[in-house]
C-alpha cells in the first residue's frame, strides 16, 4: 500500500469500511498534461505521484533501477519513468502514447492523462483531452510559448476544457527568475484571450526539484498563488450533464428471451425515472419507461454516467445507435452539418472522400465537403484548403448517409463529438465537433415518385446495374466498355456509357488531376451513375478511378448486386507501350504531373467481380466475359439478338 494510506494490517473492518465510504464520495477530477517536447510533463506527474505518496514500494524499487539503467538524470530518480511505460518511450526518453494514472488525496480523486508533446502524436493528445475537465499545459521556462503550446491550447479550447493551469516548468534552470515567469505568463494570456480561454492559473514549478508541485516553494518568494496539487484539489467541479435533459445512446438491444427486450447504454445526461415519457431518435417515436435495471437490479431512478438497461411500455423499433431522450426536450436530428475536424493521419483528408463517422453509438457514412478553411494555430488565420494534412484543424461541411440525433459539442460531448474512420483500414483518422445543422438539410426532403426504379427496369426488360471499368490509362477500359455497350444495345438493352475523358469535357471540366480533384471526379460520376441506375439503365463507367476508397463509395450508392467492378488488368509496361494518346511520354518528360502509374498511385482492386487479363484476352473476348457475367448474375436473360443486326460484332 502507499505509505499515506490510513489502512494498516491492524485496521478493523469498521476502519476499512469508513475509509472506503469516504473514498467513494470524493469528487473526481480528470485532467491532462500537455505541451511541447521535453517540457517535463511525465516528470511532473511522476513527481506529483511520488510526493503524494502514491507510488508503491515495488514500483519505487523499479523506478530506482530504471533510473540508473535508462534514466536521463545521471542515476538520480527520473520521475518521467513512472508514466513512460512503453519500452520505446524509455529508450528514447519521450512520451508516445497516452498514459493514464489514478491517484487520490484526502480531498479528491484524480485521473491524469500524460499526453505526448511531439507534433506527430497530437492525435494522442486529443484522445486524452476528450474526457478531461482541466488541462495542465507545461511551458519550458527557457523557451517560452511555442507552436505546439499554441496548438495544444487551441485544442483545449476547442474541446471545451474550461480550466487551464499553465505550469512554467524548469524554473531551476532560469534561477527562479520572476521576470522570466512574468514574460511567459503575459505572452500566454494574450494568446489565451484570442481563443477565449478564461479560467487560467499560472504556476512556476520545477518538476525535478519539486518546487510548487505539492507544496509552495521558498525559492519563489515572489509567487503567492497555490501549489499545483493545492489548485487541483480546490478547482471547482461542475457536473453540467446532471441538469441537462435526459439522453442515452443505445449501445445494445438486450433480448435474452422472447419475454424481455431492453435497451442498454450509458446515460449521457440528465436522469430518468420509471414511468417517464421518452422519445426515440431519429425516428421520433414515443413511449414510456416501464423498467430501469442497473445490472439485474430494478431501480426507480438512474442518473448521468450510470450504465443501465431500460424497457419500454410499447413495442417500438429501437436499434443500436438510436438515442432515447426526454419526450418533451429531444435533441435535433439532421444529416448535414458544419463541424471542426482535427486530422490525425499521415494520409490527408480529401474533400469529397467518404469516411465512416461514429457519433455516440451510431456509425454512418460521411462525406466531407467543402473544407471551408483550416486554422493557422500560430496566427489563428483562416486559410483556404482543399485537404487537411496530419494535425491540421479545419472547419468543414459534412454530409451523412443518414440522419442522426445530435447536439452542438458545446452542449454535449457525447452527441456533439465524433470520430472519422477509414473505410478500408478501419483506422481512426480524425476527430470532430459538430457546430450546427446546415439549413439546407432542413429544407431539402426526398420527394416520393410514383414511377420508381423497379417500374423503369421492368419496362426495359432488364435489371439496372453499374459496370465499373477500372485500370491504368491505356489498359483498354474504354475499348472493352464500348464493345460491351454495343452488344447490349444490339440486344435492345437500355444503356449509357460514362467515359472518363468525355465527362471531363462537361460535368467535370473544372477538375484537375490532384488527389483531391480525382476524388471529386469519381464522387460526381458515381452520383450520376446512381441516378442512371434509378432510371433503370445498365450504366457502364470507364474511369481510371485509382483509389479503392472512391470505388467502394460508388458501390455503396446502389443496392447489393447492382455494382460490378471490372478490373482491366494490364501491366504498367504494357499500358505504357501502347500509349495511344502519348500521355506516358509526357509524364516521363515531366510535362504531366500526378499521372497514375508514374507519380500518382493506382490501388488495384482486391476482389473485383470481373478481372480481365489483357495479356491473355483480346478486347472482343474480354467483352464476351463481361456479357457472360451479366447473364449469370441475372442482369440480362441472354442475348436474343432482338436489336438491329448492323450492331452485331
Amino acid at each position: 500500500m502507499p505509505s499515506s494510506t490510513p489502512i494498516s494490517a491492524t485496521s478493523t473492518p469498521g476502519d476499512i469500511e469508513e475509509y472506503l465510504a469516504a473514498h467513494a464520495h470524493k469528487g473526481l477530477l480528470r485532467f491532462i498534461t500537455c505541451g511541447s517536447v521535453d517540457d517535463g510533463k511525465s516528470s511532473l506527474i511522476g513527481r506529483l505521484l511520488h510526493e503524494s505518496k502514491m507510488i508503491f514500494e515495488d514500483q519505487l524499487e523499479t523506478l530506482e533501477d530504471d533510473s540508473k539503467r535508462v534514466g536521463t538524470r545521471g542515476g538520480e530518480l527520473d520521475y518521467a519513468l513512472v508514466v513512460d511505460g512503453l519500452a520505446a518511450e524509455r529508450e528514447q526518453g519521450i512520451t508516445i502514447d497516452v498514459a493514464y494514472r489514478f491517484f487520490s488525496t484526502d480531498k479528491r480523486k484524480f485521473i491524469v492523462a500524460d499526453t505526448p508533446g511531439h507534433e506527430q502524436y497530437t492525435r494522442n493528445m486529443v484522445t486524452g483531452a476528450s474526457t478531461a475537465d482541466l488541462a495542465v499545459i507545461l511551458i519550458d521556462a527557457r523557451k517560452g510559448v511555442l507552436t505546439q503550446t499554441r496548438r495544444h491550447s487551441y485544442l483545449v479550447a476547442l474541446l471545451g476544457i474550461r480550466h487551464v493551469v499553465v505550469a512554467v516548468n524548469k524554473m531551476d534552470l532560469v534561477d527562479y527568475s520572476q521576470e522570466a515567469f512574468a514574460a511567459i505568463e503575459a505572452a500566454y494570456r494574450e494568446f489565451a484571450r484570442q481563443i477565449n480561454l478564461e479560467s487560467i492559473t499560472c504556476i512556476p514549478v520545477s518538476a525535478v526539484a519539486g518546487d510548487n508541485v505539492v507544496a509552495r516553494s521558498t525559492r519563489t518568494p515572489w509567487y503567492s498563488g497555490p501549489a499545483l496539487l493545492e489548485h487541483l484539489e480546490t478547482v471547482p467541479l461542475a457536473d453540467e450533464s446532471a441538469g441537462a435533459p435526459f439522453r442515452m445512446p443505445v449501445q445494445w438491444v438486450n433480448r435474452p428471451n422472447a419475454e424481455f427486450r431492453g435497451f442498454a447504454g450509458m446515460i449521457a445526461s440528465g436522469s430518468i425515472r420509471r414511468g417517464d415519457a421518452v422519445r426515440v431518435l431519429p425516428s421520433g417515436r414515443r413511449s414510456a419507461v416501464s423498467r430501469i435495471l442497473v445490472g439485474d437490479v430494478d431501480v426507480e431512478q438512474a442518473v448521468a454516467a450510470q450504465s443501465v438497461t431500460l424497457t419500454l411500455a410499447d413495442e417500438i423499433d429501437v436499434s443500436r445507435g438510436d438515442v432515447l431522450s426526454a419526450a418533451d426536450a429531444p435533441p435535433a436530428v439532421a444529416n448535414q452539418f458544419e463541424a471542426t475536424i482535427v486530422w490525425m493521419h499521415d494520409e490527408p483528408l480529401l474533400q469529397g472522400r467518404a469516411y465512416l463517422l461514429k457519433i455516440g453509438t451510431k456509425t454512418v457514412t460521411a462525406t466531407v465537403a467543402p473544407i471551408k478553411y483550416r486554422v493557422n494555430v500560430n496566427t489563428l488565420e483562416h486559410l483556404a484548403a482543399k485537404k487537411l494534412e496530419l494535425n491540421d484543424i479545419g472547419v468543414c461541411g459534412i454530409e451523412l448517409s443518414g440522419a442522426v440525433a445530435f447536439e452542438p459539442y458545446k452542449d454535449s460531448r457525447v452527441l456533439g463529438g465524433f470520430i472519422l474512420i477509414d473505410r478500408l483500414t478501419n483506422n481512426t483518422v480524425g476527430a470532430g465537433l459538430l457546430h450546427f445543422a446546415l439549413r439546407r438539410s432542413q429544407n431539402v426532403h426526398w420527394q416520393a415518385l410514383d414511377v420508381n426504379k423497379t417500374a423503369r427496369a421492368q419496362l426495359s426488360h432488364q435489371k439496372p446495374c453499374i459496370l465499373w471499368f477500372t485500370g491504368l490509362s491505356g489498359a483498354g477500359k474504354s475499348t472493352i466498355a464500348n464493345l460491351v455497350e454495343k452488344r447490349l444495345f444490339a440486344d435492345g438493352r437500355h444503356t449509357y456509357l460514362l467515359d472518363g475523358d468525355n465527362v471531363r469535357h462537361g460535368l467535370n471540366k473544372d477538375l484537375g488531376f490532384t488527389d483531391e480533384d480525382r476524388v471529386e471526379n469519381i464522387r460526381r460520376v458515381a452520383e450520376v451513375a446512381r441516378l442512371m441506375v434509378d432510371a433503370g439503365l445498365i450504366v457502364l463507367v470507364s474511369f481510371i478511378s485509382p483509389f479503392r476508397s472512391e470505388r467502394r463509395m460508388a458501390r455503396g450508392l446502389v443496392q447489393e448486386g447492382e455494382f460490378f467492378e471490372v478490373f482491366v488488368d494490364t501491366s504498367l509496361q504494357a499500358a505504357e507501350a501502347r500509349d495511344v494518346k502519348g500521355l506516358y511520354k509526357k509524364a516521363r518528360r515531366g510535362e504531366l504531373k500526378n499521372f497514375t502509374g508514374i507519380d500518382s498511385p493506382y490501388e488495384a482492386p482486391e476482389t473485383p467481380e470481373i478481372r480481365l487479363d489483357t495479356a491473355l484476352l483480346e478486347p472482343e473476348a474480354a467483352a464476351s466475359q463481361v456479357i457472360d457475367h451479366l447473364r449469370r448474375a441475372g442482369i440480362i436473360d441472354g442475348l436474343a439478338g432482338r436489336g438491329d443486326s448492323s450492331w452485331d460484332i
